[in-house]
């Protein structure tokens, strides 16, 4: 078990680059519970890469029930770049989401306060909890997985027919906001 934490005053960016570590070493599986999904590009490349190596990926964010509606819009315009990738983003519908954690290949586990946005990763101060263990990431990836059945899979059609002005919006908030958010 290993701490890992940021905060700007101290560079801001050890949660980052761990999670960035942890994408990159991935050969099978990841999956990402975040209530905030709005990576940089970094992170989409990231994921992008670890997908065409064939490591499955798969997403859950809030569905409707999100205190921050405009991080959700936000977050459909890299959903598309995303989706294409074959990555698999879910929309978690029974109550509010907000699980902050990623599992990879199911052995190494981080969970904390962390989210996937400019915000968590520069911003805010944020610790995680990294654990490296086959019993417990098989676990957490159980429950994931049992949430997922109470997710809505987002398809590329969902982004693309989504309204003029929840696109715009979107691509708004996310290119002027996304730093800060």
């Amino acid at each position: 078990m290993q701490v890992t934490s940021s905060n700007p005053e101290g560079g801001g960016v050890q949660v980052r680059k761990m999670m960035l570590f942890a994408i990159a070493s991935a050969k099978e599986s990841i999956r990402i519970g975040s209530a905030y999904f709005l990576p940089d590009q970094d992170f989409i490349d990231a994921l992008k890469v670890a997908a065409s190596r064939g490591v499955q990926i798969r997403i859950i964010t809030p569905g409707e029930m999100i205190d921050k509606e405009y991080v959700r819009k936000a977050s459909y315009t890299i959903w598309g770049e995303l989706l294409e990738a074959g990555v698999e983003v879910y929309e978690y519908l029974p109550v509010k989401y907000h699980a902050k954690l990623m599992i990879v290949d199911d052995f190494f586990v981080s969970v904390g306060s962390t989210n996937f946005d400019n915000r968590s990763f520069r911003l805010n101060d944020e610790a995680n909890v990294n654990i490296l263990n086959g019993d417990f990431g098989k676990k957490m990836a159980a429950l994931f997985d049992e949430d997922m059945k109470s997710s809505e899979q987002i398809t590329e059609e969902h982004v693309k027919s989504r309204s003029l002005w929840n696109k715009v919006s979107g691509w708004i908030i996310s290119k002027v906001l996304g730093p800060y958010l």
